[in-house]
């Protein structure tokens, strides 16, 4: 049977292009060896009779070619297939140019020459994620629109026909009630699709919305923005899908680590969330929230560096959980952190509100990852561990100990392992 990993190559064809006849061979040989199709053009002009006739998942082209650069070339696809990944690659890094077209939505990643081939690989996998995704999300905006359509004409229809009105009310909040499952549905979706790329993001973002449902009724919001914030709260990293998984890590272990261009990646994030969100039908103002959670009340956060009141009041409130769930230290630690950080990398009302928050909320419990030879005694599985075949070889929830962790090591030895496990914090 083929695995759902191999079942996406098979549909996604993948469209490079380079002036290069040489980079031009590596990236197709590179691609159709890890399982894609890839189709080859060695000129712009060829590359855009080709985006007329076929669609593609993945967008990748070289910056300097004759006729066409890599960003005008890209400028072009985002008009002929809005929802394909594209992916610049450059031997000559103009970050500001680079920057500016990514904001502008016109790439969604870029890769330097000479790449690793599996950071380009890992690209190119994320950005088939992130096509699947945004064609999943446009189908159900899709349906949402047509529900709309229907809710409108049968609002005609209770105008003209009076007697029918209680027949009429009882289909509409049928229609109703399949929106809402479709929003659910579109919510779970994109938790799923994070919680698959990288587990810990899912944790966090269910986390996230378990501080955020206690902290809306504490803070009085209205219906609509509570809903508004626990969907943001459930998106909130939604753009850290497609950043490479390492980076990721690093940042959430070790910021200072990162250097300048891994940092700059990291901190469009919320700018891509902000996108993402928007392929939900009304989720505009959860965009605006997603793209304004790392603002800082001191003007020192991002992407956009505002501060004060100009930060939105649900971004200031979603900004102390996130920074609460996403902190690895002790619980005591993060708390004491987030207190010292009031009024200045957060809004003083929103702590308060938080500190209250915290104490009553029914959140799950934290999660992190780590590699298969970090195992220790104590440690709880958040997910179990399966063999190659499928098997389950040790239970979700199991607290380890030496000979558990021995037996473990010992069938990686034999049969090696995923390498990544989650586990309790």
């Amino acid at each position: 049977m083929n695995s759902p990993e191999h079942n996406v190559r098979q549909v996604s064809p993948v469209l490079v292009v380079d002036d290069e006849p040489v980079f031009l061979a590596a990236l197709s040989q590179l691609l159709q060896h890890a399982g894609y199709e890839a189709v080859a053009c060695e000129s712009p002009v060829d590359a855009l009779a080709e985006l007329k006739r076929r669609n593609f998942s993945v967008i990748i082209s070289d910056q300097l070619m004759p006729g066409l650069t890599g960003l005008e070339l890209l400028a072009h696809a985002r008009q002929l297939q809005p929802h394909a990944t594209r992916i610049l690659v450059t031997g000559v890094l103009n970050l500001d140019t680079v920057v500016a077209a990514i904001n502008k939505g016109e790439i969604f990643r870029f890769i330097i020459k000479p790449w690793l081939h599996e950071e380009f690989i890992a690209a190119v996998e994320n950005g088939v994620q992130r096509h699947l995704l945004i064609l999943q999300n446009s189908h159900l905006q899709a349906a949402t629109e047509s529900m709309n359509s229907q809710l409108v004409e049968l609002n005609r229809s209770l105008e003209q026909q009076l007697q029918v009105t209680a027949q009429q009310n009882r289909q509409l909040a049928e229609l109703n009630g399949t929106l809402e499952t479709n929003l659910v549905r579109s919510l779970e979706l994109c938790v799923h699709t994070m919680q698959t790329f990288y587990p810990s993001l899912g944790s966090q973002a269910r986390r996230v919305t378990g501080l955020c449902r206690a902290i809306g009724r504490l803070a009085a919001l209205t219906a609509d923005e509570q809903r508004i914030l626990e969907s943001a709260a459930l998106l909130h990293d939604i753009g850290l899908v497609g950043i490479p998984r390492q980076i990721i890590r690093r940042w959430q272990e070790h910021p200072g680590s990162l250097a300048e261009p891994e940092r700059r990646m990291i901190e469009q994030h919320p700018i891509l969330g902000q996108e993402l969100a928007t392929y939900v039908s009304n989720f505009d103002r959860v965009g605006l929230i997603i793209r304004s959670h790392h603002e800082r009340i001191d003007g020192l956060g991002y992407p956009d560096q505002i501060k004060g009141e100009n930060i939105p009041w649900l971004a200031r409130l979603l900004a102390v959980p996130v920074a609460f769930a996403s902190d690895l230290a002790k619980e005591s630690i993060v708390l004491e952190r987030i207190k010292a950080g009031s009024g200045t990398a957060f809004e003083p009302e929103a702590v308060r509100i938080f500190l209250h928050a915290q104490t009553i909320a029914a959140v799950p419990r934290r999660e992190r990852q780590i590699s298969l030879f970090d195992l220790r005694p104590g440690m709880v599985l958040a997910c179990g561990i399966d063999t190659p075949s499928g098997m389950l070889l040790v239970p979700e929830g199991q607290t380890l100990n030496a000979t558990c962790i021995e037996k473990i090591l010992n069938y990686h030895r034999v049969q090696p392992l995923a390498q990544n496990l989650t586990v309790y914090c």
